[in-house]
């Protein structure tokens, strides 16, 4: 039997290497779903019986591994693990060939988004980003989540985002920014998001650009923030807290937003650093909520994705 081709390999399912690999309809679809499991938990409990993922941890991790194990588990599946690096013993390209042949989707965090490409390129289960130096998906959707809770809407919404132009920025943008958002991002000079991304945003959605963050700030009813040095950019640490000095989101800048604005992080937070203690556990913070969605939206994900690749198959 003649083996199928890289081609025909990666066309039987719909995979997440990018924000932009959903379709609108099929994102506004996984948003609603992760509504309706939050609701009626039990419901679901069993739309993934005997499905199994494999989970891919290059970097460590606390809310990306425990609410994809949790989220498999609660839809009746289950998950093996593995950590350190994918190509630590074998290429890529052969990893993923045998994972595809014994479990239902993949889910990797990675250092570099060419793992994620190759991963994808090979393999016949649905790929997940669960973070990568360019992209941050899965916590865009809990974001956007968060946000419809919060508001009853995303449509006309504007989200500052305030820092490092990172991975987590470069979701949002692509994400939110297609949902109706108007996502603003101010960084300092030289800490722009990725142009090709966002100029890709900008054709999707209304995008701001700005090294002043009261020009993102103004009529923002989420502020959101990062750390300034993620994992792998340790030896950046000192030059980057002096950049970044003057975009900490502290109680006179979250002030400068709407008045019923949010805040909003990712996790893990460095209190003190990107954002003052006083914001994130004012009444008005919603980062817990968006890390408990987490677990909602990648729940209403993997069932989508599953599901899709049932009828394409």
């Amino acid at each position: 039997m003649t083996a199928p081709s890289v081609a025909s390999r990666a066309s039987r399912c719909l995979h997440l290497t990018t924000d932009l690999d959903l379709p609108l309809q099929f994102l506004s679809r996984v948003i609603e779903l992760a509504a309706q499991m939050k609701r009626t938990p039990l419901r679901f409990s069993q739309a993934l019986a005997g499905r199994y993922l494999s989970l891919l941890f290059e970097k460590p991790s606390l809310r990306t591994r425990l609410t994809f194990e949790l989220a498999i588990k609660q839809l009746g599946g289950d998950a093996v693990n593995y950590d350190g690096p994918v190509a630590r013993r074998e290429p890529v390209k052969d990893v993923v060939r045998n994972l595809d042949r014994w479990t239902n989707a993949i889910v990797a965090r990675v250092y570099s988004h060419s793992t994620i490409e190759e991963l994808a390129k090979w393999s016949r289960a649905p790929v997940i980003n669960a973070l990568s130096d360019l992209y941050h998906p899965c916590q865009a959707l809990a974001d956007v989540q968060t946000l419809q809770e919060r508001f009853g809407k995303l449509e006309g919404l504007k989200l500052a985002f305030i820092g490092d132009g990172n991975n987590v920025a470069h979701s949002l943008m692509l994400t939110a920014g297609r949902l109706g958002v108007h996502v603003a991002v101010a960084t300092p000079e030289g800490y722009e998001p990725n142009a090709n991304i966002a100029a890709e945003a900008s054709r999707h959605g209304r995008i701001t650009l700005t090294r002043d963050p009261a020009e993102a700030l103004a009529g923002a009813h989420a502020v959101y923030t990062d750390v300034w040095t993620s994992m792998g950019q340790e030896a950046e640490a000192e030059a980057r807290a002096a950049a970044f000095a003057a975009y900490q989101v502290n109680e006179a800048m979250f002030a400068q937003a709407r008045p019923d604005a949010i805040f909003m992080h990712c996790l893990p937070a460095r209190r003190g650093e990107e954002v003052a203690d006083a914001v994130i556990e004012s009444k008005r913070s919603a980062v817990f909520d968006q890390a408990e969605n987490r677990l909602h939206a990648q729940k209403a994900l993997l069932v989508a994705l599953l599901q899709e690749r049932t009828l394409t198959i």
